[in-house]
């Protein structure tokens, strides 16, 4: 299973991102995943900067590490045909390094536009009709578009990869993956859920990445990783369902000030024993996953993780 590295804007500033996605490169991390917040989950985290942007610098400050959006909403912050130009140009930028990575989004992000908020289902035909318009403008031809959703006219992008961008899919049933593994080339999911990667393969033809992503908090104090993943990561326990309809950083506050520290160490590995730690991935490699970005949560201690931590912790994961 190859190990990657998150960088997670919610967490930390654009120019600390730059260099961490460096740190996390040199350390050997397989590749990095980058959010795409307008809002962080709780306050306590404090940032949210755009992650176009961010990646374009990263894809200029490295040279082999690859790269991929985890994940962004293409139905209502953004129109799809802005998503297609900017994962076009950062495929460029990048050398094919990157890949699209793409989800049906949450509340907490894409209600900022003003435009509501749709239920799961429409959600889903979003995502669909929002993939096929990226894959027709991928190949560089003049596009008008009359969907259900989504309109375009006479669009081209004219700065376009060969062989156009490989994207991932966020599923999270059967319904979803149904509809969006004919669509797409790689499987995204957060949960170890082997059912759901069966089902992806009996739906999607040809080989595929399965993308997981789990949280740690390594700190050589085990009180002190447990009081910062509680800080700021006690919104991850709520689940998909809960976490994808909660529309502000107050509302996950409100809806996790019961969770207490030990609830949240009982479900994230917390403190300094990264044979622990890299325990966290094995029920993803059991469950098939191809690939397993870790999240090391909070600004605070990045730097020393990456320093200290990282390249041991590689060694324990691939070698489960």
């Amino acid at each position: 299973m190859r190990i990657g590295y998150t960088l997670m804007t919610e967490q930390s500033a654009p120019t600390d991102l730059v260099r961490y996605a460096v740190a996390a490169e040199q350390a050997g991390f397989d590749f990095e995943v980058c959010s795409d917040h307008y809002s962080p989950w709780l306050a306590e985290q404090g940032h949210a900067p755009n992650a176009w942007v961010t990646l374009g610098a990263v894809a200029q400050a490295t040279e082999r590490v690859e790269l991929m959006t985890y994940v962004t909403c293409p139905t209502i912050r953004y129109h799809p045909a802005v998503v297609a130009q900017q994962a076009a140009t950062l495929q460029l930028l990048s050398e094919g390094r990157f890949t699209l990575g793409l989800g049906s989004g949450e509340n907490l992000n894409e209600h900022v536009v003003g435009e509501g908020w749709p239920s799961v289902a429409v959600r889903h035909d979003m995502l669909a009709e929002a993939v096929h318009l990226v894959r027709e403008l991928h190949t560089g031809d003049l596009v008008t578009w009359e969907g259900e959703y989504f309109r375009v006219d006479s669009a081209r992008i004219w700065d376009v990869p060969d062989g156009g961008v490989p994207i991932g899919v966020a599923v999270s049933g059967h319904e979803s993956v149904s509809a969006l593994a004919p669509l797409a080339d790689h499987l995204i999911q957060v949960m170890p859920d082997a059912d759901v990667v069966q089902d992806w393969a009996e739906h999607h033809e040809g080989p595929s990445r399965v993308i997981g992503q789990v949280p740690i908090c390594w700190d050589p104090d085990e009180e002190a990783a447990v009081r910062r993943a509680h800080e700021q990561f006690r919104w991850f326990g709520g689940g998909w369902a809960v976490n994808a309809d909660l529309p502000t950083p107050a509302g996950f506050a409100a809806a996790t000030q019961f969770v207490r520290p030990e609830d949240v160490a009982a479900s994230i590995a917390c403190g300094p024993d990264l044979d622990r730690i890299a325990e966290s991935a094995r029920p993803f490699l059991d469950a098939g996953f191809t690939d397993l970005a870790f999240v090391q949560i909070g600004d605070e201690g990045q730097e020393r993780f990456l320093a200290e931590a990282a390249e041991p912790l590689l060694e324990r994961a691939r070698a489960l």
